[in-house]
């Protein structure tokens, strides 16, 4: 089986859906927890806890994922207690099935070696600054994911593995022709049906709502009307891209730079050259005798290039009369490029020249001198280098004083920001979840939250957000996060149970008439008395959306009608409506042509994930897994 999974993890296909395996896992949602900071671990799995310090690295980091996929309008869907609390139960079903694949991926001796490591890193494109790797960019980049190098390290080398075991498992899933094609046609197939839809709102008069219902259900949903933490923020940010050096970069600077690295700005001396090559490599002596013979006719006034092309060894710069183009230092074998660069004029031939390659003939053909480029041609250059370095270092200095500055005088960042020349800048109180920016990335985030912060008003140390792009905050107010006051509430509460009563007396009057459409009433008269619309589809396809998704998943759930009849179902819509439906025939399709790559790629991955979180849900059946009910710290 280990060799099976070696062999599957570089396949192809294993590589194309590993991507939608994790993507199902990121969008699983299955525990939940919010609230302290004791480190009670948030899950244990074969006795292996799991910290809430994974836990809050790794929600800080599907909070960032999610606010870079929906921009703007995750300030509001983050708002929402529910979809926040589902977030953070995905993280922890999710790092349990890390934990159960590293077990089992230690148990099969998968392992991903340090080389291996580093060659990932240096090829991730997140640590590249211009195609080339960073270690300034690598170090910065972890530090605000939370890592230190060694951590990070090992959190990727499980990640690897993981993906090891996971390719291994999907690769060696497939799918038959016949499957293909059985799957191509239900996806295909369409049906006929006529429907009602029977609206809640038609029966709303009929509801009534005492204040003791709408009180006890305050009292018993309270979660659902949480205000959100809020937070006032004073803080200064300093960027070096902003601050003004004390004294301007002058011409003459920029010509004492010049004349300091005039070796940078070195144009090195290039020669072009052609060359006959005698091998050496079956008899030496002969080659030697060859190539004095040719030297002599060279001396005597034989045409280089003629005698290249005729008895040069090298065929390829023989073709072009021995022509080897530009070379410079450092290109060539050593005794070729000492003898190529002895030359002194175009036109000269050197003595016969050993390298490991045979005997070479050496004639110059063009000299590039060395040359340097001109002050005017780099001055612009030079005078941007020195105005960075110089916005660089007066950064730098400025840091040291906002840290001296806000450490000694830690209730207020006046001081700070006025040494440092920057605006100090505040929030009204606002919700955690939609900080402004630069107050919305992790590090600043979680800064924010600690006791230190929130409960003795004083401020942060100096935090760096980016290359030479600091901040340092202090906490000006605080909002714990509260039920809101019954008052408040109340209206929305009254419509949420007036709701719930009209839903649950419309749905009742769909089954009774479901009860006479059974009995042979015609779903057109229903529709008549009812004062609803009878609507008709000849071709439902599973796809369609302009047609409640409940009717079309139950539709495309019931039998094919026989001998003319229909089948019929009564449907509870996701608004509260319902309907009745029924199905007069189903259209197959016949396939008439080849089912593409695409199509069968898709078929084959939808298999494949399908399979894997069973493989991935029976390591949990068989494990000891256990999830507290604790609250877990979103500011751990």
């Amino acid at each position: 089986m280990l060799e099976k999974i070696r062999e599957g993890s570089q396949g192809p296909v294993a590589k194309i859906i590993l991507g939608a395996v994790i993507l199902s896992f990121a969008l699983a949602g299955i525990g939940g927890y919010l609230g302290q900071t004791t480190e009670q671990p948030v899950a244990e799995v074969n006795g292996i806890k799991i910290s809430q310090t994974d836990f809050a690295r790794a929600y800080q980091n599907e909070r960032a994922r999610l606010e870079q996929q929906f921009g703007e309008y995750f300030a509001q869907i983050s708002s929402d207690p529910t979809y926040m609390a589902q977030i953070r139960k995905g993280v922890v079903d999710r790092l349990v099935q890390q934990e159960l694949q590293n077990q089992l991926a230690i148990e099969l001796g998968l392992r991903v070696s340090d080389e291996q490591v580093k060659q990932a890193i240096v090829e991730m494109p997140y640590f590249q600054l211009g195609g080339e790797f960073s270690n300034e960019r690598y170090l910065q980049v972890i530090r605000q994911m939370n890592f230190q190098p060694d951590t990070f390290r090992e959190y990727l080398r499980e990640e690897m593995t993981r993906s090891q075991l996971v390719s291994a498992v999907a690769g060696t899933e497939f799918v038959l022709s016949n499957e293909l094609k059985s799957t191509v046609a239900l996806q295909q197939q369409t049906r006929a049906l006529d429907y009602i839809v029977l609206s809640k709102d038609k029966v709303k008069d009929q509801v009534s709502i005492d204040e003791d219902a709408v009180s006890n259900y305050y009292e018993l949903n309270q979660d659902k009307y949480q205000s959100a933490e809020q937070v006032s923020v004073q803080y200064l940010e300093l960027k070096a891209d902003n601050v003004e050096p004390e004294t301007a970069i002058t011409d003459a600077d920029v010509l004492a730079y010049y004349e300091e690295s005039k070796t940078q700005y070195l144009e090195p001396e290039k020669r072009r050259v052609s060359h006959i090559l005698i091998d050496n490599s079956e008899n030496d002596a002969t080659a030697n005798t060859k190539a004095q013979d040719l030297l002599s006719q060279l001396r005597s006034g034989t045409e280089f290039s003629e005698l290249a092309s005729k008895q040069s060894d090298d065929i390829v710069s023989a073709e072009l009369g021995g022509d080897l183009d530009w070379i410079e230092r450092d290109m060539m074998d050593p005794e070729f490029e000492t003898a190529a660069f002895a030359l002194e004029n175009v036109g000269d031939i050197s003595e016969v020249v050993t390298s490991e390659f045979g005997y070479h003939i050496i004639q110059l053909t063009d000299i590039e001198r060395e040359e340097i480029q001109p002050f005017d041609d780099v001055k612009a250059d030079l005078r941007a280098e020195l105005e960075k370095n110089a916005k660089v270092d007066a950064f730098y200095q400025k840091q040291t004083e906002i840290a001296e500055l806000a450490f000694e005088m830690s209730d207020s960042l006046e001081d700070a920001a006025l040494a440092a020349g920057v605006e100090l800048k505040s929030t009204a109180l606002i919700n955690r979840s939609v900080l402004p920016a630069p107050l919305n990335t992790p590090a600043v985030t979680r800064t924010l939250f600690t006791p230190e912060l929130l409960e003795d008003r004083v401020n942060s140390e100096v935090l760096e957000i980016g290359a030479e792009h600091i901040i340092v905050v202090r906490v000006l107010d605080y909002a714990a996060a509260a039920t809101k006051p019954f008052d408040g509430v109340k209206a929305e509460i009254e419509t949420t149970l007036v709701n719930e009563k009209a839903s649950e007396l419309i749905n009742e009057r769909a089954k009774t008439l479901f009860s006479a459409l059974q009995g042979g009433k015609l779903l057109s008269d229903i529709a008549t008395e009812e004062g609803v619309e009878l609507n008709s589809e000849t071709a439902l396809a599973r796809q369609t959306y302009s047609v409640a998704p409940a009717i079309v998943t139950e539709v495309f759930k019931l039998p094919h009608p026989a001998d003319e009849k229909v089948e019929m179902a009564v449907v509870a819509l996701n608004n509260g409506d319902a309907a009745l439906v029924q199905l007069k025939k189903v259209n197959e399709v016949e396939l008439s042509v080849e089912i593409d790559e695409q199509q069968k790629q898709s078929i084959t991955n939808t298999q494949i994930n399908k399979n894997y979180l069973a493989f991935v849900n029976a390591l949990e059946a068989k494990a000891d897994v256990t999830r507290p009910q604790i609250q877990v710290s979103e500011q751990n």
